[in-house]
């Protein structure tokens, strides 16, 4: 049965495409995080072009229809999973080959 609630098309899948992205983006995230710790308060000023490329990634992610659907499967799977064994397994984090 492949029918979503509300709660699954609007939460769950979203977080899976929330987390898959930042995996994916972990460089820019990674950039963005170093820039703010050597800059303390003034991150919002000289941080900016790291923030920047850091949401242009995650948003080509979120806004890509077929990201959204390689999420819906995975979210699928795991449903399925639980449904025929009542253990909830942790998502695994994917590597990038770099």
């Amino acid at each position: 049965n492949s029918k979503l609630r509300h709660v699954e098309k609007d939460v769950l899948i979203p977080q899976i495409m929330r987390d898959r992205a930042k995996e994916l983006c972990s460089d820019k995230v990674q950039a963005f995080t170093k820039c703010c710790k050597e800059t303390g308060l003034l991150m919002v000023v000289k941080c900016r072009q790291e923030n920047t490329a850091l949401k242009d990634c995650l948003v080509g992610y979120y806004s890509d229809p077929s990201f959204y659907e390689e999420c819906k499967a995975e979210y699928l799977k795991q449903r399925e999973e639980y449904r025929a064994t009542g253990i909830k397994k942790k998502r695994q984090k994917f590597t990038q080959n770099v």
